[in-house]
């Protein structure tokens, strides 16, 4: 059984996800341990709200910390949402530094007809990637930022009005997702398959 530590900061949308994963058969521990966290064999890193209290919140816990000696280890990390626009170098929303662990800067989204948005869009791939065997396909999305299709980790993007974002993303053992796996019916599950079965290798 693949087994997954998801990271417990004080937010993000924790107890949907594990249920998710253990639907699809993961043995699943939730931790704000930064020990048991840099030492996982594999993580995902929920979450909702904002970029700056996400990121006050993994700096203030060790968090950060061990989540890039994981990266360093080459152990498949997978960010949902604001877990995944804080794996890059920085976002315009708070103006804040975040993890550094991808190339590229979240931006407020440019052409969308509404803020928040809210509602189902299509993946398509764009590089071939263990995670991307099962696009495309169809997800849930509720965000105002993210980060545009061409970041050199975009894997698939998503066309939202009048701009494109990049809505999966990979470098090396770190991954994420703009939208919400767990709340996107099969295709959501068909991909944290995909992920609870790789290596953490493109």
């Amino acid at each position: 059984m693949t087994t997954v530590t998801v990271v417990d900061y004080g937010g993000g949308n924790v107890r949907s996800l594990c249920a998710a994963l253990e639907r699809c058969g993961a043995e699943v521990t939730v931790s704000s341990d930064p020990t048991v966290v840099s030492a996982s064999d594999r993580l995902m890193l929920a979450g909702q709200g904002a970029a700056g209290t996400t990121m006050r919140a993994l700096e203030a816990t060790g968090l950060a910390e061990a989540l890039r000696e994981a990266a360093a280890r080459r152990i498949p990390l997978l960010g949902v949402c604001v877990g995944l626009q804080v794996l890059f170098e920085r976002s315009e929303e708070d103006d804040c530094a975040c993890l550094g662990l991808l190339q590229g800067s979240v931006q407020r989204i440019d052409g969308a007809e509404r803020l928040p948005h809210l509602g189902w869009n299509d993946i398509e791939p764009l590089a071939e990637h263990p995670l991307t065997i099962d696009l495309p396909t169809v997800a849930y999305f509720a965000h105002s930022y993210a980060v545009t299709a061409d970041v050199p980790s975009a894997l698939a993007v998503t066309g939202i009005d009048a701009a494109t974002i990049a809505s999966v993303v990979g470098g090396g053992s770190v991954a994420g997702v703009q939208f919400h796996p767990e709340r996107s019916s099969e295709g959501g599950r068909q991909f944290l398959q995909r992920f609870l079965a790789w290596d953490g290798i493109a």
